[in-house]
Parts: structure tokens; C-alpha cells; sequence
């Protein structure tokens, strides 16, 4: 019990307010609580706000989709999908247990009973990952964090989009470093990537969504096929 007390206070709850940029009257609002842990997956990331506003935007399209979020920590991006009418699967590592916690968290916060959450550690073929359903769209912020997982990030990327040929991968990436880029490893795995300006759908703002994100940090958007669909 007081290992339950001590971490619902370490919990946060934030608030984002999405809103239709020429009618501020379609809003919606996602609740996301964050844990003050050191883990990656605990707390809103500047690209998670960004992908979140570029779903946001083509919400029209993503009615009763299927959306698979990977990597999807605290799910801000893949929540928004689901309030807006798809389908959605959140999933992360296999081997974060409390990151899929907070999935779960997420979900029960926003009152999304029906989405369901699963282990799938980048770069393995798991059962959880054949059992996946048809795809239409694949989410990802920041999955490119260390460079060390891109790879396997993009194995499994491969591996979702030849099973389902007609599917996207929107993703968001912060720069980091100009030392190093994914685009051999896209060649390598036969994917194609088309690049999208922030001001197309209204994320060329240091603030999203009423938050302080994603400041002054430079975020890009792309989305990603398989160069033979």
C-alpha cells in the first residue's frame, strides 16, 4: 500500500487542449499523467506533442483506422487517435513493464477502455507483434533516440509495412546531433520517406496544444512507406 501511495505522488497530470486552427470551437482535450521517473517513456516529449497535432489535423482520415503507436511511452499521439475515432494499439517494450503501465494509465485517465496495450520490443519478432491486427497507420515519436536502436526500430517498421503494404509510418524526430541520420538505414530496408513541413499542419510553434512544447527544440516530421507498396 505504501509503495502504491509513494507512486501515485510521483504522478503529474498535464493537460493538452488541441484546436481546429479556423474554428478555436473543435477542441479536444487529453489528459496525460506523467511519472518523475528518469525512464524515456514517462513524460510528454517535445515530438509527442508534434505527431500529436499532425493527427490531430488529419483526424478526418484516421476515422475508424487501425493506428498502431510504437514506442508509445505516456501515448499522447495515439490517445488523440483514439478520441478521434480509430482503432488504436499502444505498445512498448516488452521489457518495460511500467512504461506499459503507464499506457494503461493513459487510456483509464481518458476514459479509453477499448484500446489495447501490448509488449513489442523493437527489432524482435514476437508473438505479440504476428498477433497484431491489419495496420493503416503506424505512430512513433521520438523512437529515433538512440542511435544504437535505430535499426531495430527500422526492422520492425520493415517487417509492419510488408505485412500491410498500404500503411504509413508517421513519425517525429528531434535533431539532436548532425553526426547521424537514418537514411542509409532506410535505403537498406527498402523504405521510402517524404518529408513534412510543420507550418502544413500548424506545429511551427514553440508552443502546441496550450503546453510549453515543443520550445525550442527543432522537431521533423516524416512519413514513411515501403518503397515497393
Amino acid at each position: 500500500m505504501e509503495n502504491r501511495a509513494t507512486e501515485m505522488s510521483n504522478i503529474v497530470q498535464k493537460s493538452f487542449t488541441f484546436e481546429e486552427y479556423e474554428d478555436p470551437k473543435q477542441s479536444l482535450n487529453v489528459s496525460i499523467p506523467e511519472v518523475l521517473d528518469p525512464q524515456y517513456g514517462m513524460h510528454v516529449w517535445p515530438c509527442a506533442v508534434v505527431l500529436a497535432q499532425y493527427v490531430w489535423t488529419h483526424r478526418e482520415e484516421l476515422m475508424h483506422k487501425t493506428v498502431l503507436e510504437l514506442g508509445a511511452g505516456v501515448s499522447l499521439p495515439g490517445v488523440v487517435a483514439a478520441k478521434c475515432g480509430a482503432q488504436v494499439i499502444l505498445s512498448d517494450s516488452a521489457e518495460l513493464p511500467l512504461c506499459l503501465e503507464n499506457c494503461r494509465r493513459t487510456c483509464e485517465v481518458n476514459e479509453l477502455p477499448n484500446v489495447l496495450v501490448v509488449g513489442i520490443t523493437w527489432g524482435e519478432v514476437s508473438p505479440d507483434l504476428l498477433r497484431l491486427p491489419p495496420l493503416d497507420i503506424i505512430l512513433g515519436s521520438d523512437v529515433f533516440y538512440e542511435p544504437e536502436d535505430f535499426e531495430n526500430v527500422l526492422v520492425t517498421i520493415s517487417f509492419l509495412l510488408r505485412k500491410n503494404p498500404e500503411a504509413q509510418f508517421w513519425t517525429t524526430y528531434q535533431e539532436r546531433s548532425a553526426d547521424w541520420s537514418i537514411e542509409a538505414l532506410l535505403h537498406k530496408w527498402n523504405l521510402k520517406r517524404l518529408n513534412i513541413p510543420l507550418e502544413k499542419f500548424h506545429a511551427n510553434k514553440d508552443q502546441l496544444a496550450g503546453s510549453t512544447l515543443p520550445g525550442s527544440h527543432t522537431v521533423q516530421m516524416i512519413i514513411t512507406e515501403d518503397k515497393e507498396s
